[in-house]
């Protein structure tokens, strides 16, 4: 298996088009970075599992198996939390969001300067090594392990979206912290606008996941300021679920 350069970087580039492929591919490695790549989904779903990358950068239409399923089986059934920059030609807010809940860190639309693709690149790097330390995260009898993606209450594991555990990462880095729903909405959906019920809609999602089995809730809505993840047997002031 291969294990990550502390290098530039060592990057997986999944696309069928060999003309992208081939001036990504030699741009990245005259800038440091290795690489290895896969022209169809299968392919580099079985790369992505096998290996140890620092990104993949994924483009959405692929044969075998679109981009889309890729990510989700990385994130869903490999526990893979590798970071996804997700390259397409789809330039609407609704296929942008698509990819982001399916698991991509990052997008990019077709056609793009290469020199902001190993930035996002480069981005995802940085964001990924500074949050090795934190790998297991703790609020309550809630624990996230960062790293395997598994999430559990109360000894219980739980199943969330992938959109969920990005949530939840912030939160549980955050706690007791109140985090602001302009925070939140720039952390995990970086300059989209998602529309206001986007993130509403997820956190309720979560909600039903995280609490709703149970007899203590941890996350609250703190009205005009935004969302806490916190025990209230700590003695947090102002906390109200909703």
């Amino acid at each position: 298996m291969k294990q990550r350069e502390e290098g530039a970087g060592l990057i997986l580039l999944v696309e069928d088009n060999r003309g992208i492929a081939e001036m990504v591919g030699e741009y990245l490695e005259r800038r440091g970075y290795s690489l290895d790549y896969a022209s169809d989904g299968t392919t580099g779903l079985r790369l992505a599992t096998q290996n140890s990358y620092d990104v993949i950068v994924l483009d959405l239409m692929l044969p075998g198996m679109d981009g889309l399923e890729v990510c989700r089986r990385l994130r869903n059934e490999a526990k893979c939390s590798t970071p996804v920059l997700m390259l397409t030609a789809r330039d609407t807010l609704d296929d942008k969001l698509v990819g982001l809940d399916a698991g991509a860190d990052d997008y990019l639309v077709k056609p793009f300067e290469i020199r902001e693709l190993e930035a996002r690149v480069r981005a995802l790097i940085r964001r990924d090594r500074r949050q090795v330390s934190a790998e297991v995260l703790r609020v309550g009898d809630l624990v996230l392990d960062t790293a395997t993606l598994r999430l559990q209450r109360g000894g219980k594991e739980l199943q969330v979206s992938p959109i969920g555990l990005k949530l939840l990462t912030i939160l549980m880095r955050e706690s007791p912290r109140v985090v602001s729903r302009r925070d939140i909405e720039r952390e995990v959906w970086g300059d989209l606008l998602p529309d206001s019920d986007t993130l509403r809609s997820h956190l309720y999602n979560l909600r039903k996941i995280i609490d709703k089995p149970f007899d203590k809730p941890l996350l609250h809505t703190i009205h005009s300021a935004g969302y806490r993840l916190a025990d209230l047997d700590e003695d947090v002031p102002g906390a109200r679920s909703a």
